[in-house]
């Protein structure tokens, strides 16, 4: 699936329903999520994809577009964004998901754990560990929105790690079928890898790329 996250022929395999994204700061991550988009209403004449995610952190740093993308093309009008200012937003657009006559082929969040206030999650739920509790009951929430569709809708989070992998790990894992991390190979660019198949954790691939001159360019798939 990590050819989804570019503007280059896409695979046929099966997608999970829930995925994640994650990599470490200026890595070029909410450009892969924009590619993501861009791929998912491409695929259709008419289904939208939900682009979630805070306007002033989009504005002050906003995507770059792949290579060889018309900035004027039609499928941009199916790319609705959605502006939320904290976990309230994302837990009002999701429980009223079931009333929507369609569904959007996917729904994307930028930064999902951003939206957490470590003190505000801790005084409204009276626990030292409230932000931990408030977002597994919103990824509980999105959980069900999505099984709701039976498949019409995909939803992809991503997340910023320091480390080797998601900081917040242990909670992602109960809710999230695939999670794909993004490293930086020591000469500039950086490789996005995950599952190729979630039901096989044998077969992996990974994509190499760069961000370079407000674009962002595929350099390689990679078999490992």
């Amino acid at each position: 699936m990590v050819e989804r996250f570019f503007a280059v022929e896409q695979s046929l395999s099966a997608e999970p329903a829930l995925a994640l994204l994650s990599g470490p700061p200026c890595c070029g991550k909410t450009s892969l999520l924009f590619q993501f988009a861009i791929n998912c209403a491409s695929e259709t004449s008419s289904g939208e994809v939900i682009f979630i995610c805070n306007k002033r952190r989009l504005e002050s740093k906003p995507p770059f577009l792949s290579q060889g993308i018309d900035p004027t093309s039609d499928v941009f009008q199916r790319i609705q964004m959605k502006y939320v200012e904290d976990e309230d937003g994302i837990k009002k657009y999701f429980a009223a998901f079931h009333l929507h006559e369609s569904f959007p082929v996917a729904v994307i969040i930028d930064d999902f754990a951003d939206f957490f206030s470590e003190r505000t999650c801790q005084n409204r739920y009276g626990n030292a560990r409230g932000r931990d509790l408030a977002m597994v009951r919103t990824l509980a929430l999105c959980k069900d929105a999505i099984n709701h569709t039976k498949g019409a809708c995909k939803l992809l989070l991503a997340d910023t790690h320091q480390g080797d992998s998601p900081r917040l790990l242990f909670i992602y894992k109960r809710w999230i079928q695939s999670i794909f991390t993004i490293q930086g190979d020591g000469s500039g660019s950086f490789i996005v890898s995950g599952s190729a198949n979630p039901s096989n954790r044998l077969v992996r691939r990974a994509a190499k790329y760069s961000v370079a001159l407000q674009y962002l360019v595929f350099e390689e798939m990679i078999d490992k």
